[in-house]
């Protein structure tokens, strides 16, 4: 069984609430956003409940068309604004023979987030079902290609949703990996029992922190609590936003009380993780080396991911100058993935075509 350890940063201050980069899109739209919004929001310590609150409003979509003040992650689609960034990050559909040239001669490794990838964004988190057609689509994509869950949701929950053996699971933002338990040739053996929990030390203090944050929300009408195994998630979707500062109260003034702790945010949901180095990219790292991929040349990783820290993983891509990241997203947002997919019903039709070209593919040889 394979273990792996990082670096923790005990030694490195707590990270504030939320850091932001400079947009590089080709729209001035994006930073002029991005100073909108820092000159809003302080994050200096004092105010750090209402910047939290102040977040939590910005990210909200539906915030986005009432509000002037927009992050730049979640930029109003404007016709203009949308057309230069769709020509920054095409549709990985209409460019799909683009995208096969590119991997021709190579090993496609797939990596995939979950919410609001494979399944549809709702209300409830313990009903983010996926449809049987896109586990029908992921399980034929995974017949031929090393292909992997990333998510936030701890592992054991993916798999209860997913229910497919012969893919590779990285829970909790990637800091719980285990693979395959069965599969085709391409699964090399040794990858079977894969462990990776570089972040198993702070497994009590997660677990205190999550029984302190459920008994603490309890008197927030809708806001529900999801222990991640390495991470806690606080949804606040069911959240009447009249509830909302008090329900950032809550999580800031326990999460004061843990230094080694850290705050994200994603599509309303605020999650609590270790401060330690590791993320989806560091995630996607391990995968690749541990397949025996990290320093060869002809592979083609594919990442697919709709949320702020799928960022991590594109940025991975990039800097490898490999393979490819594809954002899932009906707006413009700034992000470091190549294509651009609406929604899982076109990432389901993106996974059929990879698996409908593999079929042919093999037909022409044995032909």
């Amino acid at each position: 069984m394979m273990k792996h350890n990082v670096v923790l940063t005990k030694d490195i201050p707590a990270p504030p609430y939320y850091s932001y980069q400079i947009p590089h899109g080709k729209s001035a739209t994006y930073a002029a956003a991005y100073k909108k919004f820092l000159n809003h929001v302080d994050l200096s310590g004092v105010n750090r409940i209402n910047s939290l609150l102040d977040c939590m409003k910005a990210s909200s979509p539906t915030q986005i068309r009432a509000n002037s003040i927009l992050t730049p992650s979640f930029i109003a689609p404007l016709d203009d604004e949308f057309d230069d960034w769709m020509e920054e990050h095409p549709s990985a559909l209409s460019k799909f023979e683009e995208i096969m040239e590119m991997s021709k001669g190579k090993k496609i490794v797939m990596f995939l987030d979950y919410d609001g990838t494979l399944s549809p964004i709702v209300e409830d988190p313990d009903r983010a079902y996926m449809s049987e057609a896109m586990r029908d689509a992921v399980k034929g994509v995974a017949k031929y290609f090393p292909t992997a869950i990333v998510t936030g949701r701890c592992t054991e929950k993916v798999f209860s949703f997913v229910g497919l053996k012969e893919l590779y699971y990285a829970g909790s933002h990637g800091m719980d990996i285990v693979g395959p338990t069965k599969g085709p040739k391409h699964i090399k053996s040794k990858t079977k029992d894969i462990l990776c929990q570089p972040a198993s030390e702070f497994l009590p203090m997660i677990e205190e922190i999550s029984k302190t944050l459920e008994e603490k929300i309890k008197i927030i009408p809708g806001a529900k609590l999801e222990n991640n195994k390495f991470c806690v998630s606080v949804h606040y979707r069911c959240v009447e936003e009249k509830n909302w500062s008090a329900l950032a109260e809550q999580v800031g003034s326990v999460l004061a009380e843990y230094p080694q702790l850290k705050l994200t945010q994603g599509r309303k949901v605020l999650e609590i993780r270790p401060t330690i180095k590791w993320d989806k990219g560091k995630a996607l790292e391990f995968l690749l080396e541990t397949l025996g991929y990290a320093n060869s040349s002809d592979i083609f990783p594919i990442y697919i991911g709709d949320d702020r820290t799928d960022e991590d993983a594109f940025k991975v891509l990039r800097k490898r100058g490999q393979g490819i990241g594809i954002l899932v997203s009906k707006i413009p947002k700034e992000t470091d993935a190549n294509y651009s997919l609406n929604g899982p019903i076109e990432v389901k039709n993106f996974l059929q075509n990879l698996v409908q070209r593999k079929n042919l593919s093999l037909d022409e040889q044995q032909s």
